[in-house]
This record gives C-alpha cells, structure tokens and sequence, in this order.
C-alpha cells in the first residue's frame, strides 16, 4: 500500500474514533441539556406561586376558584411570542395544588382531580419530605404523547409545610428545539468532517509528493542523471533527503576517485611506455641524429598528449560537479559556431575542409557561453578528425517546441556498430583514418555532460548515404 493512501485511511480511522463518541454525546446530551434549561425557571416559577399561595392561605384569602379565573384567562390569551424561530402563541403552563396529605386542591388542567391522592407521586412525596421535587410523566393513556415536566414547591403558611403547588410543563417545545437543533449539529459534524477528510486528502497528497519527489531523485541519481536536489518542505522528510544527499556525495566522491585514478593509470601507461622506450634508446651512443630528433618528437608528442589528457579530465571533473548552472545568459549559436570556425581555419586550411554554418543569428538558447563553445568546438573538431581531405563540415540548426537542435555533419567514414553504445564513453576513441590515432576519449563525454546541463542531450549516429551526424541538443526552457 502507498504511504499516502495508508496515511489518509489512518487518518480516517482517527476522525471516525474522534467524531463518532463526541457526536453520540451530543445526541444523548442535547435533549437533557434543553430539559435542564427548561427545569431553571420552573423551579422559580414553583416557588414564587407557592409563596403566594401560602401568603394568602395564611391570610384566608386563598381562592381555587379566583387561581381558576387567572388560568382560565391567561389559557384564553393570544400571546403572539416568536422565540428565535418557534412561535408561541398559547400558554401551557399548567398548575395543581394539594394540602399537606398530597390530596388535590386545585388543578389548572381539570377540576376532576380534586380530592385525588397525589401523595405517591414523587414531586409531592419528596416535597412534602422537605426535598427538592420533579418528575417527568406521559400520559399513561397515550404512550407516544410527548412527556410533561413536573417541579413542585412546598406551600409554608405559619412556618410549616401546608402543601405542594407543581408547575407542570410539557416538553412539545422542548422536542421542537431539539428536532431543530439536532440536524444543525449533525449537518455542522458532516461539513467539519467533509473539510477535515479533505484536509486529510490534501496531506496525505503532500506527503506522498514529497515522498515522489526524493524517491524520483534517488532514481535519476541511480540511473547516472544529473538532476538537482528536489524542493523539499523542511520537514523530517528534508532532513532525510539531505543526509541521502551526502551519503551519496561521499560515496559517489569515493567511487569516482577510484574509477578516475584506474582510468587514468590506464590512459597515461601507453604514453609513458613510449616515453621510457624512447628515452632508453637515446641513452645509446650509436644512434644517428635522426633517430635522435624522431625519439625526442616522439617524447614530446606523448608529453603533449599526457598534458593534455590531464587537462581535460580536470575540465571534466570540474564539469561533473556541477548539478546546475550558476546563471544563464542568452548564446547566439551561429555567433559561436563562426567563431570556432575561425579559430581551428589553419588546420581546414591544411586538411583543405569546408565548414559550412547555416545557423541563423537569431537562433538563441539560454546557457553558459564557454561550456557551449567547448562543446561545439569538441563537436567540430571531431568532425574534422574524421572528415577526408577535401570534404565538407556542415552545421546546422532546428528550432524544436521547447529546444533547439544543433547537427554537425561529416563526410567521413562514420560510427561502427560496435562502438554506437560506447561512444560517450571515458577514454574510449577510435583511431583517426590520417594518422591512426586516437584522441584523449573524453571530448564526446564532456560534450554530454555539457548538454545535460543545459536541459538536453547529445547523440551520433550516421547518414544515409556517408557521413557522421553529431546532435546536440538544447533546452530553451
């Protein structure tokens, strides 16, 4: 399983635990948290009638039938009160009365309870016991009718207990605010939960991005590509990236010494052994001065191609470290391309070569002017040592979508199949069909190096009919 998709239905398991327990809190407290609020002000609303009636009842002025008329026009009333979003337009608030054996003296709803025994009833009972009082009941005769709320207070008339008057108040209301509130609730826990999935969407694809990211850089690393070191957040993910960074600096510094020092070795013992050979012979006094000025061109000539072999491996090296350009200036191809021409006109003149440029001045790419000099120059002059006397070099230019192609075609015998895949090789040249030479091995590869870094590639292969054909190609990005 990817990293991002176990992350994100971790997560999921994390919000489904923590959404779910507080949601079935809210379901079970809601109702009970709007009977408290209700409960509140019955209870004052108990205690203040029950003061007045046991005030009046100690006076003898306690009337059921004058308590009768207030309920009886207050019940009559239109009280026309828009609560938030609930209308009430009638009263329900309903009372009943009993002396302090719990029988019924008064009852706001029906006259018929009087001298009924309320005595068991718990808002009597505990209220008569001098505790606090309330109960909630449905009517027994009709189960789904919605319950009623009871809170009693006691009636004290001379000091001591001489009744019970309950508030009565049903829960219709109660239920209403519920049933409106409760989907709120639920509809508010569904968007929180959609953005919070959402969210979570959004870092589980962030993390598998920064993830993506370092995983496809470690790849092109494997894969020999010259690739910068991905934007990463500075994260724990960073910190790993950059220690795989160096880990693989110091590795891949160790490698390269060794594979450079064996290389080297390698290249420098052919010139070296003439060097000795030649050097030996001189030392014998029977030579002829001719013999001695070819062995002394000899030591020069094998001096001139270690010296130079050591100075384009260390153009190399200095290329090869590099993971981008410092900056990027606008270079005229055709600009360079004529230069290198002028510059290497002694040896066309002796080889008797035409290099013909056919590159527009306008053709522009962004880069480093003295990398791409050198690498079309190493392109040219290749070119050169391959060409016959006599022949024609010609450069020439495309403008692609997003890159410009550089070719540089020959006239000379062209690639062997054995050497297509080889030829970008360190230190691997063909000999040149004039001299039989071959060169350093590393002007191909350097050439390379340079298009890499410059967004492209180069590429050989031959003509239809003779010829080779160098490309070199260029981001314009």
């Amino acid at each position: 399983m990817k990293l991002g998709a176990l992350l994100f239905l971790v997560y999921l398991m994390i919000l489904a635990v923590c959404f779910s327990y507080p949601l079935m809190q809210i379901g079970g407290r809601l109702r009970t948290a709007y009977l408290e609020s209700a409960e509140e002000p019955l209870v004052d609303t108990a205690n203040i009638l029950a003061a007045y009636v046991g005030q009046e009842t100690e006076r003898g002025h306690f009337s059921t039938d004058e308590f009768y008329r207030v309920f009886e026009e207050a019940y009559g009333r239109k009280v026309g009160a828009q609560i938030y979003e609930m209308r009430k337009d009638t009263v329900d608030l309903s009372v009943y009365i009993t002396d302090a054996k719990g029988i019924v003296l008064f009852d706001s709803a029906s006259r018929e309870t009087i001298g009924q025994d309320f005595s068991t009833w718990r808002d009597v009972q505990r209220t008569l016991d001098g505790e606090y009082g309330a109960r909630i009941r449905r009517d027994p005769k009709d189960p789904n009718a919605t319950a009623a709320l009871f809170v009693a207070a006691p009636i004290r008339a001379s000091g001591k207990i001489a009744g019970v008057l309950t508030v009565i108040k049903p829960t219709t209301n109660i239920a209403a605010f519920v049933g409106v509130a409760l989907p709120r609730v639920f509809k508010m826990s569904a968007v929180s939960l959609a953005a919070a999935v959402v969210l979570a969407l959004g870092m589980s694809m962030w993390v598998t991005q920064q993830v993506r990211r370092l995983t496809h850089y470690a790849n092109d690393v494997r894969e020999g590509r010259r690739v910068p070191f991905p934007k990463l957040a500075p994260t724990e993910l960073r910190t790993m990236g950059v220690a795989f960074e160096k880990m693989r600096e110091a590795l891949a510094g160790q490698a390269y010494v060794e594979q450079y020092v064996e290389a080297l070795t390698h290249e420098i013992k052919s010139p070296i052994s003439a060097i000795r050979g030649a050097a030996e012979i001189l030392e014998s006094p029977s030579i002829s001065p001719e013999q001695r000025a070819r062995f002394l061109s000899n030591i020069q000539s094998e001096t001139r191609r270690i010296q130079e072999l050591v100075d384009r491996m260390l153009r190399l090296t200095e290329l090869e470290a590099r993971r981008t350009l410092a900056s990027r200036n606008p270079v005229a191809l055709g600009a360079v391309a004529r230069t290198i021409v002028e510059e290497l006109e002694p040896v066309l003149l002796k080889r008797q070569l035409i290099v013909d440029v056919r590159v527009a001045d306008d053709i522009v790419v962004p880069g480093d002017g003295l990398l791409l000099h050198l690498a079309v120059s190493n392109l040219v002059q290749n070119a050169i040592d391959f060409s016959p006397a006599k022949g024609r070099i010609v450069v020439t230019c495309t403008k692609l979508v997003d890159s410009i192609e550089l070719c540089i075609d020959d006239e000379g015998p062209g690639i062997p199949e054995f050497a297509r895949a080889r030829v970008f090789e360190k230190f691997f040249s063909l000999e040149r069909p004039d001299t039989g030479k071959k060169s350093t091995g590393l002007g191909l590869n350097f050439v390379n190096e340079v298009a890499a870094l410059h967004g492209g590639n180069a590429a050989i292969s031959n003509l239809p009919d003779r010829g080779l054909r160098a490309r070199l190609t260029l981001s314009t990005a």
